[in-house]
């Protein structure tokens, strides 16, 4: 692939990555897509197989973005509480972190792919695994040091942790009220205390 074509298709997938993210693949018309980057369907569909391909590349976009952010909110402080509180404190802005991005694509695109595109619910599963073993991973370390205290096993710990995360951006996402998403992240930073700490 030539520069000007690897150029081109990294701006298709930055184009379009926040109209699928919020329309949905079905909801998401060729249109939409010629309209927002300016080209034809033909020079979309010249760097991209189908539609379904291009919603993934799309997906997968918006992951690496997502998970790169969480990656460096889990690199802030040494030990276990400021990395949770690090990450916490990411989820409570995270509406507007995910602004630009046509929303959470977890969510959206989770949601939305369901009934209808096998190949993007399974690359939001294995999204949602990634964001939950990353939080085992700093609650298994944080256990090793003697930092904290795991009332049961770290995945366990990092999977109910992230569900009540999703359910607040859900709630915050659906109802248009972030309270939603601060008071629940709020709780969570007072759940973490009480419940890990030695």
């Amino acid at each position: 692939m030539t520069k000007k074509a690897e150029r081109t298709t990294a701006y298709i997938i930055e184009t379009v990555a926040p109209i699928f993210n919020k329309h949905g693949y079905i909801g998401t018309s060729m249109s939409d897509l010629t309209e927002a980057t300016g080209l034809t369907k033909g020079a979309i569909y010249g760097n991209f197989e189908n539609k379904e391909a291009l919603a993934l590349s799309a997906f997968e976009h918006n992951r690496s973005l997502l998970l790169q952010e969480i990656d460096n909110k889990l690199e802030i402080g040494v030990g276990a509480f400021d990395k949770l509180f690090s990450l916490l404190s990411f989820y409570k802005q995270y509406d507007v972190f995910t602004l630009p991005l046509g929303g959470c694509p977890i969510l959206n695109v989770g949601v939305d792919a369901q009934g209808n595109n096998k190949l993007l619910a399974a690359a939001v599963k294995e999204t949602i695994k990634e964001i939950e073993g990353k939080i085992a991973l700093v609650l298994e370390n944080g256990a090793k040091k003697n930092e904290i205290r795991l009332p049961v096993p770290p995945l366990q710990f990092a999977k109910q942790l992230f569900t009540m995360i999703q359910g607040a951006v859900a709630m915050s996402t659906m109802t248009q009220d972030r309270k939603y998403l601060v008071n629940t992240i709020t709780y969570l930073e007072h759940l973490v205390k009480q419940e890990l700490k030695k």
